[in-house]
């Protein structure tokens, strides 16, 4: 009996022993995979954590950032809901036409130009006093004198306004100088308050800006050189008999073309 009891209580001992071991392996094995767990859930996360972080430093650069943008001169770009005007970084362009900028309130000798100088719009590029070359070949530039048909003064009285043009006198068929060097700009053409059309030419440059009537055009493009033939005189006794012939000289702008002629 003593037996029996003696070795049902060693059993008892043994089983709990057994059960406590396995209680611990079962922790020190879930220990072990919870902490690989974590190690592993970290390394997948961390490029995200970074790529993100990157993310926010980006987007707060981009919105922040308030540092002046690279303009290209002479554009209008757009600062919040309004529209800011960039001129020319230096006054370069208006120096390589022989130009000077200066504040517009100075009295220039000949005209302004816009979009030529840094700074302000008040700041724009005066052109000295460059006479041009003759016309009309064989006749130096003279301004038509008043006959029967009127006068070829510019701001001379036709019919019910005034002439915004200069005519210069001709003979007839005789050819017609490149009063400055430029390019040709196409055709154009004009009619009087008497419904006759005078057909004529642009010329260009950098400075200036005119159409020439009555006359013929050898080409209307294309580069030219100061002094070039560029056409012939329109003959005009057929239609107005006694005028003196002549071709018209207009600024495109409609300001007054004598001080250079």
């Amino acid at each position: 009996m003593t037996e029996f009891f003696f070795s049902d209580l060693m059993m008892g001992r043994l089983f709990r022993i057994c059960v406590i071991s396995a209680l611990l392996l079962c922790y020190v094995v879930l220990s072990g995979a919870l902490e690989h767990g974590e190690r592993k859930k970290e390394q997948i996360q961390s490029p995200d954590k970074n790529s993100s972080r990157l993310k926010v430093k980006g987007n707060f650069t981009s919105s922040n950032d308030r540092r002046p943008k690279a303009v290209t001169p002479g554009k209008k770009v757009k600062s919040g809901s309004k529209r800011v005007f960039m001129g020319p970084r230096s006054d370069i362009s208006c120096t390589r036409l022989g130009g000077i900028c200066q504040p517009v309130r100075y009295i220039c000798q000949d005209r302004y130009l816009k979009d030529k100088c840094s700074g302000a719009k008040t700041r724009q590029c005066c052109m000295p006093v460059q006479a041009w070359s003759m016309l009309c070949a064989g006749h130096h530039n003279r301004v038509r004198a008043c006959d029967a048909y009127g006068c070829g003064a510019f701001n001379s009285q036709r019919g019910n306004g005034l002439y915004k043009a200069v005519d210069l006198v001709c003979d007839d068929y005789s050819i017609i100088n490149t009063i400055f060097s430029g390019s040709l700009a196409g055709p154009v053409s004009r009619k009087d308050p008497a419904g006759y059309q005078f057909d004529g030419v642009k010329l260009l440059s950098d400075v200036h800006c005119v159409k020439i009537f009555n006359i013929r055009p050898y080409r209307y493009s294309g580069p030219v050189t100061q002094g070039e033939a560029l056409g012939y005189l329109l003959p005009l006794q057929e239609q107005f008999p006694g005028i003196t012939s002549h071709l018209e000289l207009q600024m495109c702008d409609g300001t007054d073309p004598s001080p250079f002629i």
